[in-house]
């Protein structure tokens, strides 16, 4: 299904404000389509003809669609839309007409014209038009709740077509709640509730409210209620704001242990303040959640903290231990704890800092990647780069792929690039046997490097760690190596991370190790890429 920008796109000469104004229709209708029982589809013109583009549309909650079908991406012209002809080109809104049929459904037909003021405040040009089709076939005598709901509908249609609706969203708000089903209160000029909707009066009782809101100041109201004096004067503030004609952000009100989310919106039909509307919603059970959550990740990050601090002890004590061994293969297999433990240390220490059981990868990286440059058994001095990011990984994969990198770190540059001194020797088969040939010799003209490489693609993590040095052995065959690291980095990649890893001969000489690795887990653990 395309998306509003989409369609608006390809099939229309609409300006990137234009498009965007719509989105912001499209955000925020829900509530006036609740408030008036009714579908709204939002509609482009394509030609100059007459013809219709529906980008948009949304159901009531409070009421029965007039389509079953969805409309986006429909193209409509001639009678059917005539209605949307004389809103867009009249800038009016339109309510003539009789009913109209959809199968057995009998409809009436509303067409509100969409304007976008101007960066001088002045309401400008129609740019669409919202269709507001009511379903008929349940219609019966409206009750109060009723008759309050599509009044202050009727005033929202107005300033949709005015350019005053929707208000400017406020930095990281969203458009999920308060809703109309969940408490609507009605204000006039003076900040005094003309209607309180069941739910509404019932969240107030929540705070300690037992009487009627009707006829109360609801900002004076807010400022009793309040038990942080704070709290109050904000909501106070921000049912002020909304009946001078501005757009306040919600406001969280706490009393006697319950906590209610307020929304104020003015209302200005024609340009002229005549109250304001404004929504609440119960949300004590949602708050209790929050700070349950809240405590729950603190001890969790507290955990990881004692975890890092526990992994250093035991580094040190290894590190100690490794002073007082006079075995020189001894000293150099402690000293290889102390860093395989220190890395993963690194993780908790990262997720100790972190809300959630993830951690931005790529710093880790740079960490382990400078420490292996810094304890390497090596005289030369092996320059490192990451190319590419890792991203967000999960604490289960970022815990295994620090100990590989860390090992293929360390076996790059201490292989890769040793000491002059020790050019090793391997053996290969020939005619009178196997024969001793020396390994390959590092380029001289070349600075050595290390460069750690990381991309995604398919929910997969493809990682090459690369570097310039005297490549491998001749004989070299990973899956029969001895050394500790390559069997450490083989069970961790085969299986904690269920991928792959391919050791070989790098394009331009040296050494690369490729690994792929899959981010994606099941409920068993497999991969799901």
């Amino acid at each position: 299904m395309s998306t509003l920008r989409d369609l608006a796109e390809e099939h229309t000469h609409l300006r990137p404000a234009d498009i965007d104004h719509l989105h912001r229709i499209a955000g925020d209708w829900q509530l006036l389509s609740d408030l008036s029982f009714a579908d709204l589809l939002l509609w482009v013109p394509v030609d100059a003809d007459g013809t219709f583009l529906c980008v948009a549309q949304v159901r009531p909650t409070t009421a029965p669609t007039a389509y079953q079908d969805d409309q986006v991406g429909r193209i409509v012209g001639g009678p059917e839309v005539a209605h949307l002809g004389v809103a867009y080109s009249q800038g009016r809104i339109w309510r003539e007409g009789d009913p109209v049929w959809y199968g057995d459904v009998p409809a009436r037909h509303e067409a509100i014209p969409v304007r976008l003021r101007t960066a001088e405040g002045e309401a400008g040009e129609v740019i669409a038009v919202v269709g507001r089709d009511t379903n008929l076939s349940t219609a019966r005598t409206p009750s109060q709740l009723e008759l309050n709901y599509l009044t202050t509908a009727d005033d929202l249609a107005q300033m949709i077509a005015d350019g005053t609706f929707p208000p400017p969203r406020h930095p990281g708000e969203t458009t999920s709640a308060p809703r109309v089903g969940d408490g609507l209160v009605r204000l006039d000029a003076g900040g005094k509730v003309t209607y309180a909707s069941p739910n509404a009066q019932s969240a107030y009782r929540r705070l300690g409210y037992a009487s009627h809101l009707v006829g109360e100041d609801l900002a004076a109201l807010h400022r009793r209620l309040a038990g942080d004096p704070l709290d109050g004067t904000e909501a106070s503030n921000g049912i002020l704001a909304a009946l001078r004609g501005e757009a306040p952000p919600r406001r969280e009100i706490d009393a006697r242990g319950a906590t209610m989310l307020t929304r104020a919106l003015p209302l200005m039909p024609a340009g002229v303040p005549i109250g304001a509307l404004v929504l609440v919603r119960d949300i004590t059970e949602v708050r209790r959640r929050d700070r349950a959550l809240i405590t729950k990740d603190a001890t969790i990050r507290e955990i990881h903290h004692r975890v890092k601090n526990n992994l250093q002890t035991v580094a040190a004590l290894l590190r100690l231990q490794a002073r007082r061994v006079a075995m020189p293969e001894a000293r150099v297999a402690l000293e290889e704890s102390v860093r395989r433990v220190a890395s993963i240390a690194l993780v908790h220490e990262t997720l100790s800092m972190s809300s959630d059981e993830a951690v931005e990868f790529d710093g880790i990286v740079d960490r382990v990647a400078s420490a292996a440059t810094e304890v390497a058994a090596t005289e030369v001095s092996v320059g490192m780069r990451r190319r590419g990011s890792f991203g967000v990984l999960p604490a289960e994969i970022a815990t295994s792929l620090v100990m590989v990198l860390n090992e293929l770190l360390l076996n790059a540059v201490e292989h890769g690039f040793p000491p002059a001194d020790e050019a090793e020797e391997t053996l290969v088969p020939a005619a009178s046997g196997m024969v001793p040939v020396a390994a390959p010799e590092v380029d001289p003209s070349l600075r050595p490097e290390v460069v750690v490489s990381a991309h995604r693609f398919r929910k997969m993590l493809h990682v090459s760690v690369t570097d310039n040095g005297r490549g491998l052995p001749p004989d070299f065959d990973a899956e029969r190596g001895s050394r500790l690291g390559l069997q450490i980095v083989r069970a961790l990649i085969t299986g904690e991370l269920r991928g792959t890893i391919e050791l070989r001969a790098g394009a331009n000489g040296g050494t690369e190790a490729v690994l792929v690795v899959p981010l994606a887990r099941s409920a068993d653990g497999r991969s799901q890429a």
